[in-house]
């Protein structure tokens, strides 16, 4: 009795777990499912958890990668504007955007859509490296460069055409991993290289001696109005100095005592000008002031 009974439990647990298996399925956090009913995409499901179907025939459920996939093209030759083959190589991560659409248009090979993606990104890098000059690619000034530019011109083109398409792929970036020059077209590039660097320093040259030659003619310019103002301020200076000087010599002529008594007075200030003590003869001039004073104010 007990050995039926556990015959009965095992087989009751092995027909719940069929059933589980048929009618029960999981979506991991990393998984984008896609639920076909008679071969028909009917549901995508993004979310982590348990779903119910019917079994297959009926439902079919198909499982693709969420996380981004990343590939990196073949190192290839294209014409850049200016007619000079540029090897180039770019890396890009992409990812399932729509799961229906990409399981309808790759039958949910990742390898076919690769394959896919590939030659469009082929196709894109010749188009845009060949409306770019070298000088965008290999240049001594490193601001000249355009590689975000080019890369986002390559990614748009791209991303243009899978939408159109409608393959469900869409790219999260897209960048250069390695640019070369074929060994036939080095040594002409570097020449030409030299050749512009060359061109560009004499261009620099030419504009420092001309801004050397600007600075200088002003700085003459600005050194002669100087001397112009100094020599007119002391041409006018010189007037003043006269025409008060033909005052006073008119006053003097007028009164030739007062002018020698001035003398002496000034005589005087600059022998007093500083503490001294001052042995003179009061006869001489012009300490012959001091002659005939009172007593009392020469003591003073």
């Amino acid at each position: 009795m007990k050995k039926n009974l556990f015959t009965v439990i095992v087989g009751a647990a092995l027909v719940v777990i069929f059933a589980l298996l048929l009618f029960v399925f999981q979506v991991r956090q990393s998984e984008t499912v896609v639920v076909s009913t008679f071969l028909k995409p009917t549901d995508t499901l993004t979310n982590a958890g348990a779903y119910f179907k019917w079994p297959w025939p009926i439902q079919k459920v198909t499982r693709f990668d969420q996380r981004t996939q990343i590939f990196e093209d073949k190192f290839s030759q294209n014409l850049t504007a200016d007619s000079i083959t540029l090897l180039t190589s770019v890396y890009v991560g992409w990812k399932i955007s729509d799961a229906g659409d990409f399981l309808r248009s790759f039958r949910g090979s990742v390898p076919a859509a690769q394959s896919q993606l590939e030659g469009m990104l082929r196709t894109a890098k010749s188009g845009r490296i060949g409306k770019h000059l070298l000088a965008d690619f290999v240049n001594a000034d490193p601001n000249e460069l355009k590689f975000d530019e080019i890369e986002d011109e390559i990614k748009q083109s791209v991303q243009s055409q899978l939408s159109t398409n409608s393959y469900g792929i869409s790219l999260e970036f897209l960048g250069f991993k390695r640019i070369g020059l074929p060994e036939s077209v080095s040594q002409t590039v570097f020449d030409r290289m030299k050749g512009e660097r060359l061109v560009l320093i004499s261009r620099t040259e030419n504009l420092g001696r001309a801004e050397a030659q600007i600075i200088q003619s002003a700085a003459d310019r600005q050194a002669a109005e100087t001397i112009a103002n100094a020599n007119a301020t002391a041409i006018r200076i010189r007037a003043q100095g006269e025409a008060e000087a033909g005052g006073a010599l008119h006053v003097f002529q007028q009164n030739p005592e007062l002018a020698i008594f001035l003398w002496r007075i000034d005589a005087l200030k600059q022998s007093l000008n500083q503490k001294a003590t001052l042995i003179f003869d009061e006869r001489t001039p012009p300490f012959d002031l001091f002659q005939n004073l009172p007593t009392n104010s020469v003591s003073q």
